[in-house]
């Protein structure tokens, strides 16, 4: 077995995540341990899912079944960070304004989708950790 397909998602997102945080960190001139999770430059969940399918297309080709499979699921990946998820932050912020005043209301979290500039910059930072693994474990 080939665990080069396992560990690409892994180290990708283990190198998104601290540069998301630094990144939003910097912006908000303050460690942003609170801010850490869905949302924010660049999309982890972009960048995994591109990363597998630029090491599909770097060691099978673009005309391997697994590489539409990657493709088709990257593209499920980034519509529903794009619009699902902000329309779910919709929902969490007028709920907030509803129940603000209701005791033991929890606030939640109403950043949750993805730009699309940090959705691209998901798809360039997956873009380059594949071409890094295959050069690397390849």
């Amino acid at each position: 077995m080939d665990f080069v397909y396992l560990v690409t998602p892994v180290l990708t997102w283990m190198v998104v995540g601290p540069i998301k945080f630094l990144i939003t960190s910097a912006r908000q001139r303050r460690w942003a341990f609170n801010l850490v999770g869905n949302g924010g430059f660049p999309s982890n969940h972009s960048s995994v899912v591109t990363s597998m399918a630029t090491l599909i297309a770097l060691r099978e080709g673009m005309g391997h079944p697994a590489f539409g499979v990657a493709v088709t699921l990257a593209f499920i990946v980034m519509i529903d960070a794009n619009s699902l998820r902000q329309h779910v932050g919709r929902q969490a912020a007028a709920i907030n304004r509803l129940a603000c005043e209701t005791a033991g209301h929890v606030v939640l979290r109403e950043r949750m989708g993805h730009t699309l500039v940090e959705i691209s910059g998901g798809i360039a930072t997956g873009i380059g950790m594949g071409f890094l693994v295959n050069a690397l474990l390849g």
